[in-house]
């Protein structure tokens, strides 16, 4: 299969998306996908406490709005696709979020290589149901995409993805192969005290959406000596009705008992914590925050600590800055870790 085939499919794909969650009349394959997908977002929303049908549909969304043939084409532009070899690449996926481990799938698949991937009990609905389609609008698909339940095996190179203690296993178990291993990070946000209410509101979906979970949530705000916590505050208020969700009341409960009952200082206005603190993981329900004295010398903190680090939102007009509120929205070319992942597998 050649690349612009490769190319269609995957656009083709972001056209059915938008389809599906447009609630259009669906057409050819799409008559039996929709209700195959609209059946897989239930179950993904049953199976796993944390995957709520709204964020499901933002995960799906997200992908909509980028697989367009003009991101496409800009993304894949940059590279040289005319000296692939074909190989069989591993894939193990994360299952924090929905779709997780969507761009690696995408990636593979259009390097022109075999893909067998296994993905993490939690996150085990969505993508096989987006393979299927891929197969349908193009069936020289077929022989390139497995999915496993056991150990990987017989593969050229592998994705992994999992926590810092996952990651030294994979470091080990693929020492053999050539190999993108991916382990915790977050992201973090830069305040200086002249946010917009808007900008603080944006910030917001950066701090809640999947309850914090992913690897580009904002877990962790720098502001400067003296600022005004109430106006962050008022900023995300907007959120209050994550509360409803059991699973991160339980643990706004349980992290604030714990804080409180070692005396640990906090700020909170009901549903968010804020704990200062120099690392950057922060529990569900807990924003870190630590104070800077200057923008240069936070640079430098942020430099050193940047393998740490999935991006950084600030009002910054850099390349290395992204805008409250756009955490959860990378294009095709914003790579995890900051690892060209297509450039990896285009030299296997």
């Amino acid at each position: 299969m050649n690349l612009d085939k490769r190319k269609k499919a995957f656009v083709t794909l972001g056209s059915f998306i938008s389809q599906f969650l447009a609630a259009d009349k669906p057409i050819n394959c799409n008559k039996v996908f929709y209700s195959k997908l609209e059946a897989q977002v239930i179950q993904a929303v049953n199976h796993n406490g944390w995957f709520t049908k709204e964020n499901v549909l933002f995960a799906l969304k997200s992908w909509a709005d980028v697989l367009t043939e003009k991101n496409v084409e800009k993304w894949v532009a940059a590279y040289d696709f005319s000296k692939v070899k074909i190989k069989t690449v591993g894939i193990v996926t994360a299952g924090n979020i929905p779709l997780v481990g969507f761009h690696d799938f995408l990636s593979v698949l259009l390097a022109g290589h075999n893909l067998v991937i296994k993905q993490s009990s939690s996150d085990q609905k969505l993508l096989p149901v987006l393979a299927d389609y891929l197969k349908c609008i193009e069936p020289e698909f077929k022989n390139h995409i497995a999915f496993i339940d056991e150990r990987l095996k017989n593969f050229d190179a592998v994705i992994a993805t999992g926590s810092n203690n996952t990651a030294r296993y994979f470091e080990y178990y693929f020492q053999k192969y050539p190999s993108i291993i991916r382990k915790n990070r977050n992201a973090v946000a830069v305040l200086t005290g002249a946010e917009t209410k808007t900008e603080l509101e944006a910030l917001g979906d950066d701090v809640f959406r999947y309850f914090g979970l992913g690897c580009r949530s904002v877990s962790k705000i720098f502001v400067p000596k003296n600022y005004d916590f109430d106006k962050l505050f008022r900023g995300v208020f907007q959120q209050q009705d994550i509360l409803s969700y059991r699973k991160y009341k339980n643990n706004y409960d349980y992290n604030k008992t714990v804080y409180l009952m070692s005396q640990i200082p906090l700020l909170e206005n009901g549903f968010l914590l804020l704990k200062e603190d120099a690392t950057y993981a922060s529990p569900i329900a807990t924003l870190f925050y630590e104070y800077y004295d200057s923008p240069n010398a936070l640079n430098k903190i942020l430099e050193q600590d940047k393998e740490e680090i999935q991006c950084i939102v600030s009002t910054a007009k850099s390349k290395n800055r992204i805008p409250f509120g756009q955490t959860q929205q990378p294009q095709l070319w914003d790579y995890a870790d900051g690892v060209d992942t297509l450039k990896f597998l285009l030299s296997l």
